[in-house]
């Protein structure tokens, strides 16, 4: 299989979803005042570099959606029921596996991976459902 294969305006749109899911996400609508006692910042504190981070957090989401792309191509994923299952696979993989022993050699509170791990869940079944059955 070739990379051009991949759906790049599917990816670009997936993309962006994850970024304002992250936007919502860490919004005081759902978890920012939790997270942000957690991590030790005040409401409101804009840290340094927050316009950067948004760029680099973008660019990472496009290249997560390439390779969710690409994996579910590979793996002949041609609808959302098939996303979501790679999608789960992915999360336990490579969120779960190695963000809930960093949070406890951290020694974050469970509260902490739960939102942090919560996130990427909601993002990669959005996403992984949408691209699986985006043709």
């Amino acid at each position: 299989m070739h990379l051009h294969n991949v759906n790049l305006v599917a990816v670009a749109v997936c993309a962006v979803l994850i970024w304002l899911i992250g936007a919502v996400w860490y919004s005081q609508l759902l978890f920012a005042r939790q997270w942000v006692a957690i991590v030790g910042r005040q409401m409101g504190e804009k840290p340094k570099g927050v316009y950067r981070g948004m760029i680099a957090s973008l660019f990472g989401d496009f290249l997560l959606c390439f390779v969710v792309a690409y994996i579910l191509r590979w793996a002949h994923a041609d609808d959302w029921k098939d996303g979501l299952h790679i999608a789960i696979l992915l999360w336990i993989a490579f969120v779960v596996a190695p963000l809930y022993p960093q949070s406890v050699y951290e020694g974050r509170p469970l509260r902490y991976f739960l939102i942090n791990s919560g996130y990427w869940l909601v993002s990669l079944l959005a996403v992984s459902a949408i691209l699986a059955s985006w043709h």
